[in-house]
This record gives structure tokens, C-alpha cells and sequence, in this order.
């Protein structure tokens, strides 16, 4: 079988090489082993990749560049409207050779991806991701809303997959949860889990883009605060971004510079070790997210997420009994939630042991056997069965 993916997702070309989203190749890899052809319409960046780019691996994955497009600024919607019948002759050329297609929204070209599928009738078999938050409670870009609109009617005739389950869901959106782990990862992440003991200095965590959205500027001040209130701790700033500069100023002006490690973009090996260390993953994004790979990937080595209340965030850790989710922008209930943490003991090894108990949940094993069923189509043989690995644990909440 044939998979079409369409995407904005980030590519590089170096020496000859192409690279892509760390997280997002490793997901590719192992869906391209449920057909014989992967081909991937995505977006074809210039200059040099950073360290969280990753080569796809898959001998069957071949990449169909388009540029990028898009920003803020009116240059750059301006180049979305430039880009776009480009994007559309791509898309509709590819159509017709695949047995699959696999759209990952919510993006602008992925949004084109879903219209046109109203109106051709192959591939058959559609599906559609939905990575950001499904059931936002702001406002939001009205292309997102738009998408959301078009793909819960049904309009791309087609599956979508969501993070978290929702009331009024129709059947033909099922809810997934978001893969990050190999089998392999989470039993050697278990083993180093186990034998962590809480201890001083606290070790938080981010992992992720460093911009004031993903709530970068208030796990600082929550640093901060829990130095003030005599709680030793200190924090792991993962990622990169224009606005780091910004960061790295708001820590002296805090006083915290000495607590601060700004590692940058890491290679996915230099990060496990980085969790390994961690009590504690700071996340209060108030970011379009749908589910966080960083969070099931802290949970995996005993990190205790406490997590921003948005999307199936406190769901999913609600269910997994694994965090605490907490209004994003609210300082003082993070560092409170934090330094409840900090001061028991016991009650940290009781959420970071729950989170190792739920890992397997994330693995990309469990995610091939659930597309497969979803598309109907026949998983690979080591992939079959269950193998244990526990998805009945994820259970519909009661509305």
C-alpha cells in the first residue's frame, strides 16, 4: 500500500541528507512500516538544520519538498496566498497514486489538503490528524477554527484522530493518544525511574520551544519563587527560539542565572539523561496544544509533569493519575503545586511511579496496532497484539 502524507512539517537538506521534526520523523518511521510507499509533501527550509532534526530513517519514506510559507508579518500571509496554488497542483498530483492519504493539521496547507478532498474522489481511505487543541476555550486563529469545523463535519470524508475525548464527539473522530516511545525506551527509562529518590537541589524541567507561549518566562518566575520561599531547586531550560535572549535576561533580572542551565537544542540521546535527573517537568503552556510529547516522554523516566490546563492535558493525567495540570498563567498556583511536590516524598514516587506505569501507553507500538485498526488495515506482525501493553487503562471520562 501507498501513504500520501500532507504537512507543514520542518525539513532540511544537508549534504545530501534530509532531515525533518525530530519527534515527527521518529513517528513517520514507524508508520511506514504498515505500507510499501510513503510519500511526504512537506515543507523544504533553506540553511542549516538544528540538532533537533533527525534523518528519516525508513528506506520507504520519500520526500516531496514544497516551500514554506506563512508568519505573522503581511509579507507573510501574503506568501501563503503565492504559495498556494503551488501547494494545491502538488497535492492533486499526488492524490491519485496513493492508497492512503494522511493530512496533519492544523496547518495551511494541510487546511487546502482537507478542502480539496471534498471534492476527488481517491485515495479512499483518509485520515487526518488533529495535533493541536481540539476543543479550545479562547480564541484562536480563524483558519484553526475553520479546520476543526470542516474535519467534525466530515467534509474530508474521512477519519480524524484528536487528543482527548469530548462530548458531542461524532464517529467518526476517534480519539488517540500521541506516540512517542519505543517498547525498547520505556523499559530502560523504567529501570532508571525506579531507583529515583526525590532529593536536593528539586532538578525542574522544560523541554521545548523557548517562547513566552510555551511558558518559558513563568517557569522562571516560578524558579524564583521557590527560592524565595527557601525550596533549593533548580531548572533545565531544553529548545531555542528568538526570544531566548529574552529568557536569559529575565533569569539575571530575577536573580536565578546561577539556577538556570540554557542547554539549547539537544539530540534526542543528550536529552534522556536530562530526564533521568529531572523531579519535576514545568510546562505551563498556554500554546494550541493537543497532547505534549515532552510530558509521556518525563512520564516514562519518573518526571512529574506539572502541565498547563489546556486540551486533554488534564485528562490524560488525570486518568493516568501522573500530574498536575493547573492554570497556565497562574504563577503562584504552579509554584504552590510545585512545592507541594518538593516537600512530600512520598506523594512525588507515588505520581512519578504512576507515570512509569502509564508510559506504555505512548509507544509507537501500541499507535501502529490502533491506526491499523482505524484504517482497517493489517498491522505488522510484531505489532499484532496488545503484548500487555495496557490501552484499555484509557477509559472515557464521565460528562
Amino acid at each position: 500500500m501507498r501513504l500520501l502524507i500532507v504537512s507543514n512539517m520542518t525539513h532540511y537538506c544537508d549534504r545530501g541528507c534530509i532531515l525533518g521534526h525530530g519527534p515527527t520523523v521518529r513517528e513517520i518511521n514507524y508508520l511506514a512500516r504498515l505500507f510499501d510507499l510513503v510519500r511526504h509533501v512537506g515543507c523544504l527550509y533553506p540553511g542549516d538544520p538544528p540538532l533537533s532534526m533527525l534523518p528519516y530513517e525508513a528506506g520507504n519514506v520519500v520526500l516531496v519538498p514544497v516551500p514554506p510559507s506563512g508568519g505573522e508579518s503581511l509579507r507573510g500571509k501574503l506568501g501563503i496566498l503565492k504559495c498556494l496554488p503551488l501547494y494545491a497542483r502538488t497535492i492533486l498530483r499526488e492524490l491519485p497514486n496513493a492508497d492512503v492519504v494522511h493530512v496533519r493539521c492544523p496547518a495551511n496547507i494541510s487546511m487546502l489538503a482537507i478542502v480539496l478532498l471534498a471534492f476527488v474522489k481517491h485515495p479512499r481511505i483518509r485520515w487526518v490528524k488533529y495535533a493541536g487543541n481540539w476543543h479550545p476555550d479562547g480564541r484562536e486563529a480563524w483558519s484553526y477554527t475553520f479546520q476543526r469545523w470542516w474535519l467534525n463535519k466530515g467534509l474530508h470524508r474521512g477519519i480524524v484522530t484528536v487528543n482527548g475525548r469530548w462530548p458531542g464527539q461524532p464517529p467518526h473522530v476517534h480519539s488517540f493518544l500521541n506516540p512517542c516511545l519505543t517498547q525498547a525506551e520505556v523499559e530502560a527509562a523504567k529501570e532508571l525511574a525506579l531507583r529515583k529518590e526525590l532529593s536536593r537541589p528539586v532538578r525542574l524541567l522544560f523541554v521545548g520551544r523557548l517562547e513566552e507561549a510555551k511558558g518559558v518566562g513563568r517557569a522562571l518566575q516560578v524558579l524564583h519563587k521557590l527560592l524565595t520561599r527557601g525550596c533549593d531547586a533548580v531548572l533545565d531550560l531544553v529548545g531555542d527560539g528568538p526570544e531566548r535572549a529574552m529568557f536569559e535576561k529575565l533569569a539575571d533580572d530575577l536573580g536565578v542565572r546561577e539556577r538556570v542551565s540554557f542547554h539549547g537544542w539537544l539530540p534526542r540521546t543528550a536529552l534522556g539523561p536530562l530526564y533521568a535527573l529531572a523531579h519535576i517537568l514545568v510546562f505551563p503552556s498556554n500554546s494550541s496544544e493537543g497532547w505534549p510529547k515532552v510530558l509521556s516522554e518525563g512520564m516514562a523516566y519518573g518526571v512529574v509533569p506539572v502541565a498547563g490546563a489546556i486540551s486533554s492535558i488534564p485528562q490524560i493525567l488525570a486518568e493516568a493519575g501522573a500530574g498536575i495540570a493547573v492554570p497556565p498563567h497562574d504563577v503562584e498556583k504552579i509554584t504552590d503545586s510545585v512545592e507541594a511536590l518538593a516537600s512530600n516524598a512520598d506523594e512525588w514516587k507515588r505520581l512519578s511511579e504512576k507515570g512509569v506505569e502509564a508510559s506504555p501507553l505512548f509507544t509507537y507500538e501500541a499507535y501502529l496496532r490502533r491506526v491499523a485498526e482505524v484504517l482497517g488495515i493489517e498491522p505488522p506482525s510484531e505489532f499484532a497484539s496488545a503484548g500487555g501493553l495496557g490501552e484499555s487503562r484509557w477509559q472515557p471520562l464521565e460528562y
